[in-house]
Order: C-alpha cells, then sequence, then structure tokens
C-alpha cells in the first residue's frame, strides 16, 4: 500500500470538487477550495475521522468496499478509480458483463436533481447510487450490504421493502420485476449476475417462481408507480426511466405531477430528506 500517494490522490481528487458536483449546497464561505473532508467521509458512508487519517497517510488499509465508495463519492472516472485500488495495493474489480462503476458525468446528473427521487440502478436492479430525496423515499440501500442493494432480491425475499409497495399494486410489480429480468437474462446468457439472481429466487420465492414460469418478457421503461412512505403516505409517481445500453445501467426518475396531492407529499419529502442529510454532515448548511 502507498500511504503518501494514496494521501496526495485522495486529497487532489476532494479538491476539485464543488459542492454543486455532489447535490450539495455551497453553505457557507470556503477557505479552501473543494469538498470539505467530512463532506466526502459522509458521501462515502465512513467516519470523518478515518477519511482524515487517510488523507494524512496514516490510517489502516481500506477494504475493498471502501475503495469502491470512496471512488463514487470523489466522482472518480474507471482509470482513477482503477489508480485508487493500486495505490491501496488491491487489484481494481475486473469490468464484467454488468458494470457497478457509475461514470462521474451519469453522477452528476444525478446530483442536480434536486427535487425528485432519482437512483442509478443496473438492469438487473442492484441500486449503485441515490440521490437525498431518494434515501427519503425508499431507504438508503447502499449502507445495506452488498447482495441486499438488489431492488428485485428485496421485493421478493424481503417483506419489508415489499410494504412500500401498496398491497393492490404488488402482483404487477411482481410481474414487471420478473419481466424485466427474464429479458436481461436472456441478452447476456454469458454474464453470471442475472444468472445467479434467478437461480436464487427461483430456489426461495414461490412467487418468482410461478411468474417465471409463464414466460412474460418486457424490459423496464416508463410507467406510473404508487410508494406507501410510512411518514407522508401514499405518493403516485411518473417512473422515466433512461438506459445507458454501453454500461447496461439506468437512470430512474420518480416525478410527481404539479397541483397533486402526491406532489404536496413529494415537497414536504423533501423537507425531511434536507432535513436528514444537514444532520448526517457536520457544518453542512441548508
Amino acid at each position: 500500500m502507498d500511504r503518501p500517494g494514496l494521501a496526495d490522490f485522495l486529497r487532489h481528487a476532494r479538491s476539485r470538487l464543488d459542492p454543486s458536483d455532489v447535490g450539495l449546497p455551497p453553505g457557507a464561505r470556503r477557505r479552501t477550495p473543494g469538498l470539505r473532508r467530512e463532506e466526502v467521509a459522509s458521501l462515502a458512508g465512513m467516519s470523518a475521522d478515518y477519511y482524515t487519517r487517510l488523507e494524512q497517510a496514516r490510517g489502516p488499509r481500506p477494504s475493498r468496499q471502501m475503495l469502491t465508495a470512496l471512488a463514487r463519492a470523489l466522482r472518480l472516472t474507471e482509470d482513477e478509480r482503477n489508480h485508487l485500488f493500486h495505490l491501496a495495493g488491491e487489484e481494481p474489480p475486473r469490468r464484467a458483463a454488468t458494470v457497478t462503476h457509475v461514470g462521474p458525468g451519469l453522477l452528476l446528473v444525478l446530483d442536480r436533481l434536486h427535487d425528485t427521487p432519482a437512483l442509478v440502478t443496473t438492469d438487473c436492479g442492484e441500486v449503485l447510487a441515490q440521490n437525498a430525496l431518494s434515501r427519503a423515499l425508499s431507504g438508503d440501500v447502499l449502507t445495506r450490504p452488498p447482495r441486499d442493494r438488489n431492488l428485485v432480491r428485496r421485493f421478493f425475499l424481503d417483506p419489508a421493502a415489499k410494504g412500500l409497495c401498496p398491497p393492490e399494486d404488488r402482483p404487477l410489480r411482481a410481474r414487471e420485476h420478473v419481466a424485466n429480468l427474464r429479458a436481461v437474462a436472456a441478452a447476456r446468457p454469458a454474464d453470471p449476475v442475472p444468472a445467479a439472481l434467478v437461480a436464487e429466487l427461483l430456489a426461495h420465492s414461490v412467487e418468482f417462481a410461478d411468474l417465471w414460469a409463464e414466460h412474460e418478457v418486457a424490459v423496464r421503461r416508463a410507467a406510473t408507480k404508487r410508494f406507501l412512505h410510512p411518514t407522508v403516505g401514499l405518493l403516485e409517481l411518473d417512473c422515466e426511466v433512461l438506459i445507458n445500453t454501453d454500461t447496461h445501467q439506468r437512470l430512474v426518475v420518480h416525478t410527481a405531477r404539479p397541483g397533486t396531492e402526491s406532489y404536496e407529499r413529494l415537497q414536504l419529502l423533501r423537507v425531511v430528506g434536507l432535513q436528514d442529510m444537514s444532520a448526517a454532515v457536520p457544518g453542512h448548511q441548508v
């Protein structure tokens, strides 16, 4: 592990980012350019003390999961992410058919969506990035263990996750998940990721197995979805899906029609989400 090199690279990567690049307001005047250390730490899901020690070349060797979180927080390109892994003495992740590294351009678009829930997923349903309002709507998925970040897996195997969907909407949502996964698995038969997900769900969910046997196929696109939120109640949101065919990633954006009750509830949820973000980042002013 090259501690001095890692520390220098982290400092330079942090200094080139403005708060607006990661969806944060400017707050108080800054004495130096770039994000604060505690802001990077919060975006990466680590303590400010741990991140500070990394920048001071005295921290422990970060795990692969932590390196991935840092690459995402600092908006690194794929080449920069690989360099980060090398500095930490780790082999960079091999590029598979299912790409899990979100490029800085797509992350910039995600961060600019301040007033609507948005997230980036693989076409298999793994959540790769969320904005603040998406975390307020459906929880911070990225704080979960890696295997619990897949929306399809959680829908069929986690009753709490399915509870976000109104009971009367669940049969249709289940069919949509299965039909999309079948299309993905058929399009990439050599990719082990969708194949493994299908095998797991067939083994552990009777509902999934029954729907899989019907052989419905449909790539997920625009739709209207309803969410049951424990604080603001029922929201009916229009769901737009923008597909990156090169990486098989999707930017999913949920919007409410102005003048509706769902629109007012989404505005209330935005206030709650911003308050949570402010509490999570010391010195962050809304």
